[in-house]
């Protein structure tokens, strides 16, 4: 959001007019008093940034005032780096030799010259100023106050992700699929079969397959195991060849898919294999019989766990009656929400604060996405005046209209609350990962790279940029792939919001 850029320009900033050597240069030109004054004016405006943040996405004009904090704050930019740009080339010319220096001020006094840049930026400065001024103005009309006048950041010290095995409420529901994997249900005879877990999203669905995947008896059952995120983009070549790198642990190339799936039915041959198609959104049944092929060549027994929001493709392969993964029940959702935000799956231990958690978690859908999203919000606020903010946000009357799924309409202000919570650096970088296609598999440490290549980080910060992926991770904005330890994923729906507030940068 406009929010989030607005901040990281007005940081960097004011870590440029903090640097002694750019303060030295500009009372060498005369302009030192004109960007002190400059600064002044913009600390008042950064002070109003807290409350603008979350009244932005409900109060279209806040949004306006933001956007025009942000183009000024490109043209204070563009004005300091002429600042800098003409004090590294005075140094450099200089350098070049004490006698051509001698020549030079014998031509062009220095008086001169600091008169040409005074001249040139004064006016640039006073306009800015006057435009800076006006935006404070602006904030009685705006209702906006100072909340806060520190620069947040509360993700700091709370890096812990919680393990998928302490997920709470799925008890019925992985008996019911383990059975089915594990051949209870009498249709071990097929070659191998579909086990669908269907549901809206932001439900759980991928968090169920993923604790069946990692079950011990299911390791114990199938010999060989594949794990394929798909989402909207139904590629059966790119699908086979994961499935054969998983199962073979090779990563050899192939002409055609013709040459790829005689390779995958050769590896599958007789082998029970589970596979999991994680988040399918074709319906188009031409699609699976081309992926489907290799897949007969397994043993009996063999099971195809398919995630979907999508009935029609299921029901086109035979599903009559689809039993839909349901939200949570009214008490598991509070456990979940509990052991999120305090660390405890109780409440019994913060009786002040169950009247407050019980409401969050009517307002979160009881859905586990959303509940995990505001519980590490509130990982370290405890105070009920913290659960007040969060509960009067007016995030949660916002019903956003665009051309995003019907599910993400849903826990659109859960995760927009979770996100305007975040720093201003972490917005950032959160909101570049938009980049990444949906369940794009992605490295750590290739992404802190990225980071820094994009200047959001210097070297000397690599240690902060660790510490900066690990507070994204704790509040699920980034996930753990299945299959791999040293591999992450971002749900779907956080990929939505990625690109949603991507547009402001």
């Amino acid at each position: 959001m406009a929010d989030a850029a607005a901040s990281a320009l007005v940081k960097v900033i004011f870590e440029k007019l903090a640097d002694e050597a750019f303060k030295r240069y500009a009372r060498a030109q005369g302009i030192h008093s004109e960007l002190e004054n400059l600064g002044r004016e913009l600390s008042l405006i950064q002070a109003l940034l807290h409350d603008a943040s979350e009244k932005e996405v409900t109060e279209r004009s806040v949004g306006l005032w933001l956007n025009s904090l942000q183009h000024l704050a490109y043209d204070i930019e563009d004005v300091l780096d002429d600042v800098a740009t003409e004090a590294m080339r005075r140094e450099l010319t200089q350098e070049s030799g004490a006698s051509t220096s001698k020549v030079k001020k014998l031509i062009v006094p220095t008086c001169c010259t600091n008169f040409s840049l005074s001249h040139r930026l004064s006016p640039k400065i006073d306009s800015i100023t006057i435009e800076l001024q006006r935006l404070y103005k602006a904030k009685a009309e705006l209702g906006l106050t100072v909340k806060d006048g520190k620069e947040r950041d509360p993700n700091r010290g709370n890096e812990t992700s919680l393990l998928e095995s302490d997920v709470v409420g799925r008890e019925g529901e992985k008996k019911r699929l383990l059975k089915k994997l594990l051949g209870g249900d009498g249709s071990s005879k097929e070659n191998f079969s579909i086990v669908p877990i269907v549901g809206m999203g932001g439900v759980g669905k991928t968090t169920l397959a993923r604790i069946l995947y990692n079950d011990t008896e299911v390791k114990d059952h199938f010999q060989l195991k594949a794990w394929v995120c798909i989402s909207d983009n139904f590629d059966v070549f790119k699908i086979s060849k994961t499935i054969f790198q998983d199962v073979s642990k090779e990563n050899k190339e192939f002409e055609n898919l013709n040459q790829l799936q005689v390779a995958l039915t050769e590896q599958l041959k007789d082998k029970r294999f589970l596979l999991v198609l994680d988040d399918v959104w074709t319906e188009n049944y031409d699609h699976w019989e081309n992926l489907a092929r290799p897949l007969n060549s397994g043993a009996p027994g063999s099971r195809v766990i398919m995630t979907t929001r999508k009935k029609e493709l299921l029901k086109t392969l035979g599903f009559g009656h689809l039993e839909l993964l349901e939200s949570l029940s009214s008490e598991d959702a509070l456990s979940l929400f509990a052991l999120h935000a305090l660390g405890v799956d109780t409440f019994d231990p913060y009786p002040n604060l169950r009247e407050k958690g019980e409401a969050i978690v009517k307002k979160c859908g009881t859905l586990p996405l959303a509940l995990k999203a505001i519980g590490r919000l509130l990982r370290t606020k405890t105070t009920p005046e913290k659960w007040d903010d969060v509960l009067s946000s007016q995030i949660w009357d916002t019903e956003y209209v665009g051309d995003l799924s019907a599910d993400w309409k849903v826990i659109f202000p859960a995760l927009m609350l979770s996100y305007h919570d975040l720093s201003a650096n972490l917005k950032r970088l959160f909101a570049y990962c938009s980049l990444f296609p949906k369940d794009f598999l992605f490295n750590k440490e290739e992404l802190v790279l990225l980071w820094m290549a994009e200047g959001f980080l210097s070297q000397s910060e690599a240690t902060r940029a660790q510490e900066d992926f690990e507070a994204l991770l704790s509040r699920s904005f980034f996930q753990q792939a299945p299959n791999d330890e040293y591999l992450y994923v971002m749900h779907d729906l956080m990929n939505d919001l990625a690109t949603f507030v991507a547009k402001e940068f």
